[in-house]
């Protein structure tokens, strides 16, 4: 599934508990997020947290930011059974 936020296309890569909300999403998402690969969102009392990810690939790749470690992250850093999204950066749009 593709959504678009802020003018750039993002494919919606992982959804777990309908977790998509654009509007929320729409709200965090800064400009910061432009040279991450990939970005997970995460729910913590309620409140919408992001993270970036990168491939090895992206000039930006920092080994604490590697996709690879996407699963390990989540099962560290988020809460148990958490409603969370990844979605990955496909294009700017004009």
């Amino acid at each position: 599934m593709k959504i678009v936020i802020n003018n750039v296309e993002y494919e919606v890569q992982k959804n777990v508990g309908d977790a998509i909300n654009i509007e929320e999403i729409t709200k965090c998402l800064t400009n910061y997020f432009d040279d991450f690969d990939f970005i997970l969102g995460d729910y913590a009392y309620g409140k919408l947290r992001l993270k970036g990810f990168n491939t090895k690939e992206n000039k930006n790749f920092k080994s604490y930011n590697d996709i690879a470690t996407l699963e390990n992250y989540i099962q560290e850093y988020c809460a148990f059974g958490c409603r969370h999204f990844v979605i990955s950066r496909r294009k700017a749009l004009k």
